[in-house]
């Protein structure tokens, strides 16, 4: 199934919150460094959460990074099922790192955690320096099959989403050999980009905004199927040719396993609040994520993540990665 249709599925209708809960603080964690963009939508969803779910409710932002999201996911998932304890995943967590990263992601995505809502997702973009030669994607590929060796790229880390969403577009653009390079984070990055010291990069569109907006980069292509509304004029790999080229970052709501079924109903409601509320969805969409539209369901969380999964898995088969942390 496709992504969006999995999520059209009509939200169930909320359970009753449960007597009692919450009687203490709730803590979601953020498996990435605090100030960056998985945690700034954390504390979005904290703040304008916590009211929902009762008059001295709370629900606090607590960051557990490291190895691509993997080790805060971890500890969520040896916590107790009680519902006071959530994890923000993304799609490095609980989707390139499952799949490029099999035999060290100490967890299954999908089975060692009750799965809650997708609060939404974002593209990716192929950027290159302003002063770069290569005005279109095409002329970069062309280059690149032509040149083997000669152009470098980065992204944030081996494994990770960009990683992967590069070695799909090389596959997809008719396979081309170029220097990777893998930072520590996405803002080295953009560092690196607006110095020249690499020819392209892949990256979150939002946290490339500023640099693509002030001309210190140029956006080639984004990776969803549709142009995205901050940048009507970038167009889709898709559109440039790269037929079935749909990758975007994500990001998901997870407890522990074996959460009480109700429980998770009556979260998923509140959150499908949060994600309609004016005000909340374009302080979302400022940090970089475009909110589900129509909600979730626990079910179609479920079924997206497997998708997801399915998709990074089929990449790192087709591209031949071989990767080890």
């Amino acid at each position: 199934m496709k992504r969006r249709a999995l999520l059209a599925l009509a939200p169930a209708a909320a359970a009753a919150q449960p007597a009692g809960w919450p009687d203490r603080p709730i803590t979601l964690i953020s498996p990435f460094l605090a100030g960056g963009s998985t945690d700034i939508v954390a504390r979005i969803l904290a703040e304008r959460i916590s009211p929902r779910l009762g008059a001295n409710a709370r629900v606090i932002v607590e960051n557990r990074a490291g190895a691509g999201g993997s080790i805060g996911s971890d500890w969520v998932k040896n916590r107790a099922p009680d519902g006071y304890t959530w994890l923000l995943a993304s799609a490095s967590s609980h989707g390139t790192n499952p799949a490029a990263l099999p035999n060290v992601t100490p967890y299954d995505p999908v089975a060692d955690f009750s799965p809650i809502a997708v609060l939404g997702d974002a593209p990716m973009v192929l950027a290159v320096p302003y002063a770069s030669p290569f005005r279109t994607a095409p002329e970069l590929w062309a280059y690149a099959r032509a040149n083997p060796g000669k152009l470098s790229w980065g992204t944030s880390g081996a494994g990770g989403i960009g990683h992967l969403t590069g070695e799909f577009m090389r596959v997809l653009a008719g396979g081309f050999n170029t220097e990777f390079i893998p930072y520590r984070g996405g803002s080295a990055v953009l560092e690196a980009l607006a110095k020249s010291e690499i020819d392209y990069a892949l990256e979150v569109l939002a946290s490339s905004a500023p640099a693509l907006r002030d001309n210190i980069s140029r956006g080639l292509a984004v990776t969803t199927p549709r142009r995205h509304h901050l940048f009507p004029d970038i167009p889709t790999m898709q559109e440039l040719g790269l037929e079935g080229f749909n990758i975007s970052t994500w990001n998901v709501i997870l407890g522990p396993r074996g959460m009480e079924p109700g429980l998770v109903r009556h979260i998923n409601a509140q959150i499908n609040a949060v994600l309609t509320d004016p005000l909340a969805a374009q302080r979302l969409i400022s940090a970089g994520l475009d909110p589900t539209p129509g909600g979730s369901t626990p079910e179609s969380t479920a079924a997206y993540i497997r998708v997801e999964v399915a998709k990074f898995r089929d990449i790192v088969a087709r591209a031949g990665l071989r990767l080890a942390r």
